[in-house]
């Protein structure tokens, strides 16, 4: 973006904030608190993984500085609660990368759908896993749910509305191959949502590239699908498709920084306190994976 200046790029690997660096213009540091006090940044970009949540954010807010957050916001309640906490006590503006909430077609959906009976919503997320070391450790990740299929869930939520319950099972034992591989191979949820509608979302990270990501939902005047920004409606038996011009990351961005420059947050479609409660959705599918039981959010 022409009207904006990349100030510094921190990663504990200083090669890569280095390289950054060089390409975008900037500072490369390896600590995030000596960076923000070295160039004073307006805003922030948090791309780290889950278990990585916490003091960088904190450290962020206690300065002023504003918080674009990619998405799982944290793989632990606790640390999210705090940094909700502190966005609540500050006048720090925060944005979380919820893409598919960005699409214009979600839009779309999301106005058909306002005022009509829901009665079910189904949700698939296929693919492969994701070959960086920390995704296949539960205590770094979350596993598949927390930190992929959470777009489908943030997205179910923005076009249906919240979640009451979650029942979830989950299975192992298809990627013995890989070390140090501790999450489920698939997972299905079972959700009650608050309007009394049900969902289910399915989730395999076993299908490599013949895989697929999808939500559907079903009123009984209309069945609407979502697949990679597509729209698809079928109504007295005639389908109308919908295809999204939208550059998804372009836009959350530009939402984002007209509202830092402005001070007004109703183009953001992704508050921290929102993301929280996908968050919630999230962790209490794999607290029902462990139990065995289901788990009110």
């Amino acid at each position: 973006m022409d009207d904006v200046e990349m100030v510094g790029h921190c990663d504990v690997d200083e090669s890569r904030a280095e390289d950054a660096a060089a390409r975008y213009g900037g500072k490369a540091f390896t600590e995030h608190r000596v960076m923000y006090d070295a160039v004073k940044p307006q805003v922030v970009y948090v791309a780290v993984p889950p278990y990585a949540h916490g003091d960088v954010e904190e450290a962020a807010i206690e300065r002023g500085v504003h918080l674009f957050i990619e998405k799982p916001i944290s793989n632990d309640r606790a640390t999210a609660g705090r940094i909700a906490k502190a966005l609540r006590r500050s006048n720090c503006i925060c944005s979380v990368g919820y893409c598919y909430r960005y699409y214009d077609t979600a839009v779309t959906a999301r106005k058909l759908l306002k005022g009509q009976a829901i009665s079910l919503i189904s949700g698939v997320w296929s693919s492969g896993m994701p070959e960086v070391w920390w995704w296949r450790c539960m205590d770094k990740s979350g596993g598949q749910v927390v930190e992929q299929t959470t777009h489908l869930i943030d997205l179910l939520r923005f076009l249906c509305g919240d979640v009451a319950e979650v029942y979830a099972v989950g299975s192992t034992g298809c990627m013995t191959q890989l070390k140090d591989y501790d999450v489920h191979d698939s997972s299905v949820l079972s959700l009650r949502m608050k309007t009394g509608a049900t969902a289910s979302v399915v989730s395999s990270c076993v299908a490599g590239y013949n895989g697929s990501v999808s939500l559907s939902v079903l009123t009984p005047d209309a069945s609407f699908r979502f697949s990679q920004g597509t729209l698809s409606i079928t109504e007295n038996g005639k389908s109308t498709e919908y295809r999204s011009n939208t550059d998804v990351y372009a836009e959350e961005d530009r939402c984002f920084l007209d509202a830092v420059r402005t001070g007004r947050k109703t183009k953001i479609r992704s508050s921290y306190t929102d993301a929280v409660k996908t968050f919630a959705v999230t962790d209490a599918a794999n607290e029902s994976m462990r139990s065995g039981l289901p788990v009110k959010v």
